[in-house]
């Protein structure tokens, strides 16, 4: 049969995306497919997106498999990450007031510079290569997701995306979003998805390879087992098995599955290290958990998908002020009958932020009210301390409870002193009527940043995520927390001026 490798390394996220349900074998740090050469075996090469140039995990003998395809002729497509690993080189320091360099193999000639996009986009095809064949000058659909997409060089350009908004800020334009090599048989892509929105492009894939009918039948067979044996592990070689369910959360009878979200009082409180640790330890219990964000920054949700293996679909991001993918109501309608057992949306920046901008919905306090959401509220103590985190969250509460928003439980985040944030505990609780149901100790990290908006380590900061959360949560108690939305339609401007 024809073969296909997915690479699976730290840092990499095979199920980001289905691939046109291409993959039929996975491609180790080794560059070994079961104890074999990769470049031996396989017909092509799909490099997905995630953090690999990051997390820095191709080794020497996986460059040897992937440089001795390209020399072969086989074909190599680069999704994202994938394709900064097959780019010259990539400025990582987006924060950094000089470049933080990481080599890629120099099969494709371009490098990266920080550029953050997160947009649904259409792509416009310029050339031919073994992707695109025949379809030159048509469009293509999928979506950006990444933080360093400024390409730069002299390889042949390939896509060309229209984008509405780059680095926070409206600039509507067009990009250059993929690149090829002079023989055309690697490819580079920031467009996610395209192979799963686009089946022109998977069948050019099949058609390279030579796959017969039967091999097509083949190969679908094989990415079906290869699927559910990457879903039984959480995260990559971490040796962490999902467990079974006898029953699951979602019986089939239940049309809309329970959604809890997460907010905070600010944009730094650790609303995605808890969301992702959470993620990851209900499915390692075996739940299957979908994973929202409020607003268009998706690459929040990246952690948790790194974990749990799940899709980004097209209601992963729920529209705030015009700004993301698609509006709630219409996310509630394509969740449902989807089986999952618990809904979990990551909300943006604070709370209330947006709240009183005249375009509605603007804020996450917003989306919960108009579904009927349930919320947890986190809070820092590291920037203004644990008395001042206690104040936040009192203020928070009063105006979400005048909103009509329920709030279920309090996070203390990064408590540094458990004497005081006993304290704080109980005069929140005094003040509010609210749980607090965790004090969690402020983690340490090795890399510059534990968030994804700087250079991390995937693995490292969603193993340390899991660690904290099993250490510190109840999730029987959080799972709880969670009830079936009721799309009930956004409070009016001047409603929610009245509260304040």
């Amino acid at each position: 049969m024809k073969k296909i490798g997915i690479l699976y390394v730290k840092g990499a996220l095979p199920l980001f995306e289905n691939f046109g349900e291409l993959p039929t074998h996975i491609v180790k740090e080794n560059g070994l497919v079961n104890g074999q050469k990769a470049s031996d075996v396989l017909d092509g090469l799909i490099i997905p997106g995630g953090s690999i140039i990051e997390s820095q995990s191709v080794g020497e003998d996986l460059k040897k498999e992937i440089m001795k395809m390209n020399h072969d002729g086989k074909f190599i497509l680069g999704m994202c990450s994938g394709f900064q690993l097959l780019a010259n080189k990539t400025d990582i320091g987006r924060r950094s007031p000089c470049p933080i360099e990481r080599e890629g193999l120099g099969i494709l000639d371009v490098s990266f510079r920080p550029m953050i996009g997160t947009d649904r986009v259409e792509a416009e095809i310029l050339e031919d290569s073994f992707l695109t064949k025949g379809i030159v000058g048509e469009t293509v659909t999928g979506f950006h997701c990444h933080t360093y997409g400024l390409i730069e060089g002299d390889a042949t350009p390939l896509f060309l995306s229209t984008v509405k908004r780059t680095d926070y800020q409206d600039n509507p334009r067009k990009i250059l979003s993929g690149a090829r090599n002079g023989e055309g048989n690697v490819t580079g892509t920031m467009v996610h998805g395209c192979l799963d929105e686009n089946p022109a492009l998977v069948d050019n894939i099949l058609e390279f390879i030579g796959a017969a009918e039967k091999d097509i039948l083949e190969i679908k067979e094989k990415n079906t087992e290869l699927s559910k044996k990457i879903r039984s592990e959480i995260g990559i070689d971490t040796n962490i098995s999902v467990k079974s369910l006898n029953s699951p959360a979602n019986p089939s009878n239940m049309e809309l599955p329970k959604v809890l979200m997460m907010v905070g009082t600010g944009s730094d409180s650790g609303k995605t290290f808890l969301t992702t640790g959470i993620v990851g330890t209900l499915r390692k219990r075996g739940y299957r958990v979908c994973v929202l964000k409020v607003g268009p920054d998706i690459r929040d949700l990246v952690p948790s998908l790194y974990l749990n293996k799940e899709n980004m679909e097209k209601f992963s991001s729920i529209q705030i002020g015009g700004l993301g993918w698609m509006d709630l109501e219409n996310v509630l309608k394509d969740l449902k009958n989807q089986n999952y057992d618990l809904v979990l949306i990551e909300g943006v920046m604070s709370a209330f932020t947006g709240l009183l901008n005249e375009k509605t919905p603007f804020s996450s306090v917003e989306i919960a009210r108009a579904a009927n959401i349930p919320v947890i509220m986190v809070s820092s103590c590291s920037k203004g301390g644990i008395e001042t985190a206690a104040v936040d969250i009192v203020g928070h509460i009063s105006i979400m409870d005048k909103i009509g928003v329920k709030t279920s439980g309090v996070i203390l985040n990064r408590v540094y002193d458990k004497s005081i944030s006993k304290v704080a505990s109980s005069y929140i609780t005094k003040m509010t009527g609210k749980s607090v149901i965790a004090e969690v100790p402020k983690v340490k990290m090795t890399e510059r940043g534990n968030t994804p908006e700087v250079e991390i380590k995937l693995e490292e900061f969603c193993l340390n995520a899991m660690k904290t959360v099993e250490e510190h949560l109840n999730m029987d108690q959080i799972f709880k927390m969670a009830e079936i939305p009721d799309f009930r339609g956004y409070m009016p401007y001047e409603e929610i001026v009245s509260k304040f």
